[in-house]
């Protein structure tokens, strides 16, 4: 994990969401997912502005919608900045898919 993941991952931990780390979803690993409520929050860096890095992500990204999960992607700036918003937001987003 990243030090953003981490920060994040300790925010996460203390809403009590049952969010899984590096969670195993077919050929990927998402850097998060609430299997309950069908999604997946990545944590991305700068190296997901690369254009090659850009077209995997969205082969991923479909993949993932075609398995019935939502992608909920997050800056890693983000997440190590402001980890308790961003948080906060994944939390709203598990109530929204009412599981």
């Amino acid at each position: 994990m990243t030090a953003s993941e981490r920060t994040l991952w300790k925010a996460l931990r203390a809403l009590d969401l049952h969010i899984r780390r590096q969670a195993p979803i077919g050929r990927y690993v998402a850097d998060f997912a609430h299997h309950g409520a069908r999604l997946v929050i990545e944590v991305d860096s700068g190296w997901h502005d690369l254009p090659e890095q850009q077209r995997h992500d969205a082969e991923r990204d479909v993949w993932l919608a075609s398995q019935g999960y939502r992608v909920m992607r997050i800056r890693d700036s983000e997440a190590f900045g402001r980890p308790e918003e961003v948080a906060e937001r994944i939390a709203l987003e598990v109530r929204r898919a009412d599981v």
